[in-house]
């Protein structure tokens, strides 16, 4: 049986553990947690999942992975007190944006790092992950990590710089999308339709267009093409989004989220 340890039980570590639990991929009883000071948090987290919140010290020494989930901005005092702990064969995952390999295992040793950026859709098993692997990953455990995201989306092997650009698209993708279901849900009742029937139309209308993007294997350029008739509604539409300049606007928020985890990496 493996052991393995979350440190941190925020949002991205629970979407984990649903989501691994959820696929049978681990048992409750493999997944320990511990969390700085929200004790209530963690009792939550073992009374919803049947994981571990409780263990002595001998587990750091008896698990296989370490998750360093915790907020970055506690890293580095988590790290500090983590290393003493640590037997010479457990292997590191982080999840945490900007913090660099270098910096992990300048506090943690030279041991095998991987660092993921996946995205909170893991709870459903629909993430979309990109990973990275130090020199120190055997192939054996590359295996075993990428078996680990595939079992909860998509997952994609990049180099560890390319993380930023991960970490701006994918990672915080989910948010932007249900900020753009937010707006969708205001004008559709502006324009006369109930809530929840602008949240059934919308939610199908983005799972069919991300299902017709994986199936087809024409650009994104030429389907909007063919939904957009001259002179037609689409039209009068993109026309609005033209003036508005959306996609300069989704061009600043990718570039601002990517600058913004480059700067976590030079502060941690």
């Amino acid at each position: 049986m493996k052991k393995i340890i979350f440190i941190g039980a925020g949002y991205m570590a629970e979407a984990l553990i649903q989501g691994w639990i959820k696929k049978e991929v681990l048992t409750p009883q493999e997944i320990y947690v511990i969390n700085r000071s929200d004790k209530e948090r963690l009792q939550f987290l073992t009374q919803t999942y049947g994981i571990h919140s409780e263990f002595d010290e001998s587990t750091y020494q008896q698990a296989d992975i370490i998750i360093l989930a915790m907020k970055p901005k506690d890293a580095v005092e988590a790290m500090q007190a983590l290393q003493p702990k640590l037997a010479a064969h457990t292997t590191i995952l982080s999840v945490l944006a900007g913090t660099s390999i270098e910096t992990i295992t300048h506090y943690l040793g030279d041991r095998p790092v991987a660092r993921v950026m996946p995205n909170t859709s893991a709870t459903i098993g629909m993430s979309a992950s990109g990973i990275a692997f130090n020199e120190q990953i055997s192939a054996t455990q590359r295996t075993q990590f990428l078996q680990l995201l595939a079992a909860i989306g998509e997952v994609i092997e990049v180099e560890e710089d390319q993380l930023h650009a991960v970490t701006a698209l994918s990672g915080s993708g989910p948010a932007y999308i249900y900020y753009l279901m937010e707006a969708f849900e205001r004008v559709g009742t502006q324009v006369g339709l109930s809530k929840d029937t602008v949240r059934l139309l919308m939610t199908q209308t983005l799972a069919g267009t991300a299902e017709m993007l994986k199936q087809s294997v024409e650009e994104p350029t030429v389907l909007r093409r063919k939904v957009t008739s001259p002179g037609g509604t689409t039209e009068a539409g993109i026309n609005a989004l033209e003036l508005h300049q959306f996609q300069a606007a989704i061009e600043a928020c990718i570039k601002e989220a990517e600058a913004r985890s480059r700067s976590l990496a030079k502060h941690s």
